[in-house]
């Protein structure tokens, strides 16, 4: 396909050697490059830094840079069209996000950058020995809306070429969970990845029933943070160790755990993760907001993206010898599981996976007081319509069919908690 995807990652498999100090040098120098390129192409960077009356030339440290305002979800939206680079408005790729915060966002990327996520991905799936190629199981988001007979051809094709096979998550219940642990002793992976809610609670099965299946080589979580009682479970149930990640679609890939799994290393040679000051007393002081800036997409530039996720950085550089800095801990983004009267255990990432692709969605929110009810609540945006509304009851229904209620609710905002996160999916269930 005439990607660069392996030659970026054999760069970044090499940068990761360098020094903390090396590291940082070279992200100062992509990220001057970013901000000369915003300053002579980007007209939304124009326009507000020439109302700040400052140039490039003005930021000559990381201090200056946290001077700059912050872009939000709602800003892209506002000034989508701005935030395009002039060259780039007709060689665009375009990916729309899960919402995992509430807002789902389309954006737009160059093929460059593309590769360098992928080629990152690589790297940070590689320390847990989950090499490209290495026949793996993910059970991930799958089965919604109705792709073409050439589509799902094409996907087949091309999750084979990387040895892998998807599996949805959204289809499990109680009753089937055998079935599962089945396909995982059929397939007989080396590598186990997904959705963290359902393959905990596929764990947490085959421990109490007993059950052992086939073990792989490495475990990696997606979507949501494992905390540590949860990785003994983990490792307890499929015999391999378990392996974090923090990512998201924006940047694809941010942090993620090495063979030490003492912390996540952040891709610092190719992103820049600052972290805001706590705003809560209550928060340690090394926790903050991570505020992201992608060094490499000169197509739709995010300066200072606030992500809304909580991470906690570490003091300690580890013991690996990667100069890359770690995080101990990310926060936010954390989905409650949604459980019907059959017995179903629905990710909560179900509803970002859903929304995601429907226009005119907002922000949103999931909760579930009754086994047989959801209320979900709705901020709608100028494109959504009655086929929005149509597309979001069809697709729900296909996943629970008529074994739970759901009732929509037409809001202007859905506050956020107190420590400022907007919880996506809200379960009110006892244990």
């Amino acid at each position: 396909m005439r990607r660069r995807t392996l030659s970026w990652l054999a760069e970044y498999e090499r940068v990761q050697w360098f020094s903390a100090q090396q590291i940082a040098e070279l992200q100062w120098t992509r990220l001057k490059r970013l901000l000369e390129h915003c300053y002579r192409d980007v007209p939304f960077y124009q326009r507000q830094w020439r109302e700040l009356g400052i140039t490039p030339d003005d930021i000559r440290s990381l201090e200056d840079y946290a001077r700059l305002p912050l872009l939000t979800k709602a800003t892209i939206r506002d000034h989508a069209d701005e935030l395009k680079s002039r060259s780039w408005l007709d060689r665009m790729l375009y990916k729309s996000t899960s919402g995992s915060t509430g807002e789902p966002l389309q954006f737009g990327f160059t093929r460059e950058s593309n590769e360098r996520r992928q080629s990152v991905m690589w790297r940070g799936y590689g320390w847990a020995n989950a090499f490209p190629g290495r026949r793996s199981l993910m059970l991930w988001g799958a089965g919604l809306g109705s792709p073409s007979l050439k589509r799902r051809w094409k996907d087949r094709l091309y999750h084979a070429a990387f040895g892998r096979r998807v599996v949805s998550s959204f289809q499990m219940t109680e009753a089937n969970m055998g079935d599962y642990a089945d396909l995982i002793d059929s397939y007989r992976p080396e590598i186990l990845l997904g959705y963290f809610s359902p393959l905990l609670r596929l764990a947490q099965w085959m421990l109490a029933n007993g059950r052992q299946v086939h073990r792989p080589k490495a475990f990696i979580v997606c979507g949501e943070a494992m905390h540590e009682f949860q990785r003994q479970i983990i490792e307890a149930a499929f015999g391999c160790p378990a392996f974090n990640t923090y990512g998201c679609r924006e940047f694809m890939l941010i942090a993620a755990e090495c063979e030490q799994r003492k912390g996540m290393h952040v891709n610092a040679d190719h992103l820049l993760v600052e972290r805001m000051p706590p705003s809560h007393p209550h928060l340690h002081a090394q926790t903050g907001e991570a505020v992201i800036t992608d060094l490499h997409n000169y197509g739709m530039p995010f300066i200072r993206y606030a992500t809304g996720d909580l991470i906690t950085a570490s003091a300690e550089p580890c013991i690996c010898g990667r100069g890359l800095p770690l995080i101990t801990q990310v926060e936010g983004r954390m989905l409650d599981a949604i459980r019907t009267p059959d017995g179903r255990i629905l990710p909560g990432m179900f509803f970002p996976y859903l929304l995601k692709e429907v226009p005119g969605v907002n922000q949103y929110q999931i909760v579930q007081r009754q086994l047989d009810r959801l209320d979900l609540s709705l901020v709608r945006g100028k494109a959504f319509n009655d086929d929005s509304l149509a597309t979001i009851r069809h697709e729900i229904h296909k996943v629970l069919g008529d074994n739970i209620e759901v009732h929509y609710h037409f809001v202007d905002d859905i506050p956020p908690t107190r420590s400022g996160k907007t919880r996506l999916t809200i379960s009110e269930l006892p244990p």
